[in-house]
């Protein structure tokens, strides 16, 4: 099933096939880690993961292939991640609420002059951080981005444009 394609691997999915699943996991694991990982998640990544796949699974008998599996697949990967993103923040009121010291989402600072690519991420908006991570470190074009984002494709260029311009700043700052 190696050789297969993504669509076909999900048509069979569909129809009832658990080893065509276990190819797209496999395919795609590590590349939603890193995804998770790049939009600033640094301990449950692997459980989100875990859930963008069950998701997928749930989803097999309404995926239509219109755009690339792998648009689809960020579409729920990121779905996936604002769920923990709100869950966090309703966390954080919560504690806020009960006068415990919230959470924080920002990195720890830098020990070097420098920030480091990372870092820096994690500094930007999430939506900014989004198109970059998806643009500069999954590959995907500004079509496909505008797509999972839900957003036009104008606004995807002109996020990453500011998303460079501030990355430029801080991985610039001493």
């Amino acid at each position: 099933m190696e050789n297969t394609g993504d669509i076909e691997l999900m048509q069979m999915t569909a129809e009832g096939s658990l080893p065509a699943f276990e190819t797209l996991v496999d395919r795609y694991q590590k590349k939603m880690l890193n995804y998770f990982l790049r939009m600033g998640v640094n301990t449950d990544g692997e459980d989100l993961v875990q859930e963008t796949f069950v998701k997928l699974y749930r989803s097999r008998l309404r995926y239509r292939p219109t755009a690339k599996f792998s648009t689809y697949l960020y579409t729920i990967a990121r779905s996936v991640w604002i769920d923990r993103v709100r869950k966090s923040d309703r966390q954080s009121r919560l504690k806020e609420a009960m006068g415990e010291e919230a959470d924080t989402q920002l990195p720890a600072p830098a020990t070097d002059q420098h920030l480091d690519v990372r870092e820096a991420l994690g500094l930007l908006p999430e939506r900014l951080r989004s198109v970059v991570v998806l643009s500069v470190f999954e590959g995907m074009r500004y079509h496909e981005i505008a797509d999972i984002l839900e957003i036009p494709e104008g606004t995807v260029k002109s996020r990453m444009h500011t998303a460079m311009n501030q990355l430029r700043v801080l991985l610039d700052e001493k």
